[in-house]
Formats: structure tokens, C-alpha cells, sequence
């Protein structure tokens, strides 16, 4: 029994190779940093520490920036006639039906 995994779209793919490039950037500022701050070196521990920063806000955007290029993928596939994935049955229970309408009074 082999799953079928479909392919991700490139603009996916594109921004998950940015998202482990920037976290590998990130880590190794980390560990820059780190190893700044044991040989008490205050030239390369700043740079270092807002290379961290940088590294920790460009890898939470670009997971943001997955999250939305999935969604405009699965939008794309599902195509624009598609119903919307929140229209479900209670819509078409309180919708009244043209010829009937409620008594005033």
C-alpha cells in the first residue's frame, strides 16, 4: 500500500527552501553568539546577536509565507466555481424558500 503524495507547487516549494535556508542562518548566528558571549568578545557578539534577531523574524515570515502560498495553492486547485469550504448545510436550512414567507403580526 503506497500513498500517493502530490507534488507541492513551486511557490511553495520555493518558500520552504527559504524558510530552512533562513533557519540555518539563524542557528549558526546562534551559535556565533554563543560562542561570542564564552570568550567575552563584544565586537562579534552584537552583530551576532542582531543576526539572531534578523534570523528569527525573516524565519517566522517566511513560514507565514508558506502558510499563505499553500492556501493560494489549494485555492488555485479547487478552482474559482468552487463552493466555499464554510458553506455548509445550516446555510441552506435558514434561507426561506421564495413562495414562503414568514406571517406578520
Amino acid at each position: 500500500m503506497s500513498a500517493v503524495r502530490r507534488r507541492l507547487p513551486d511557490e511553495v516549494r520555493a518558500a520552504a527552501v527559504r524558510a530552512v535556508l533562513l533557519l540555518s542562518f539563524t542557528l549558526i548566528a546562534l551559535m556565533v553568539a554563543t560562542l561570542a558571549s564564552y570568550a567575552s568578545s563584544g565586537r562579534v557578539l552584537v552583530p551576532a546577536l542582531l543576526a539572531v534577531a534578523l534570523g528569527v523574524f525573516g524565519t517566522a515570515w517566511c513560514l507565514l509565507e508558506i502558510l499563505i502560498s499553500r492556501q493560494i495553492a489549494r485555492e488555485r486547485r479547487r478552482g474559482p466555481n468552487a463552493a466555499s469550504p464554510l458553506a455548509g448545510s445550516r446555510e441552506r436550512g435558514r434561507r426561506p424558500v421564495v413562495g414562503d414567507r414568514a406571517p406578520s403580526g
